[in-house]
């Protein structure tokens, strides 16, 4: 049987490429762009691409039932944006996040942004199973900081910085799995694997 996976399309980003990858892995990808039905799925991706605020105009309405939801181990997987709006804020933006994970969004410490193309991820997380290159691509400037004990992947550039966090059963991916071609495929089908494991 499937994965039912429920993508939030929020308005920004090409979605394209992370519902193919699912679709490969052998989900089955809803897409809605209506964020209360968010409220009603098994699993939930929140994909990559976009600023901060803009992201979270659909999602605050709904942002304390998400919240909870994740809280409760509904497994979720964000990419990029879609990570960051696991935090409490970011410096990027003025609007509020979905408070997951405390801390808050803020600029990589270098002048030399975005950090765009591939970097590595050191970490033991079992979504790392079977990826023997850990080179993932990256296109951002600004990175998580989280202020509790959720971190399972870290990459340096100009600086050490989350690369990958888990919480529950929600991971937050700074890099785009997506994009990051026979590694990248083998991240999310782990997922959909650790994700049907916790029916």
């Amino acid at each position: 049987m499937s994965l039912n996976v429920t993508l939030a399309d929020y308005g920004v980003g090409n979605l394209h490429s992370i519902s193919k990858a699912l679709e490969n892995c052998g989900a089955k990808v809803t897409v809605v762009e209506d964020m209360s039905l968010l409220l009603d799925a098994q699993y939930i991706v929140l994909p990559g691409v976009g600023a901060f605020s803009r992201t979270m105009e659909r999602l605050l309405p709904y942002s304390e039932e998400i919240r909870d939801m994740l809280l409760s181990g509904t497994p979720c997987l964000g990419i990029c944006i879609g990570a960051h709006i696991l935090y409490q804020g970011s410096d990027e933006g003025t609007a509020p996040g979905l408070g997951f994970i405390e801390g808050r969004v803020a600029k990589l410490h270098t002048h030399q942004v975005p950090e765009m193309g591939w970097n590595s991820i050191e970490g033991d997380d079992p979504i790392f199973e079977g990826i023997a290159n850990r080179y993932f691509y990256f296109a951002h400037t600004y990175i998580g900081r989280p202020e509790e004990n959720v971190m399972v992947g870290t990459t340096h550039y100009h600086e050490t910085f989350a690369s990958l966090v888990r919480k529950a059963n929600t991971y937050g991916s700074q890099f785009h799995p997506e994009k990051s071609s026979d590694s990248g495929l083998r991240f999310i089908s782990n997922f959909v694997r650790f994700a049907e494991g916790c029916q």
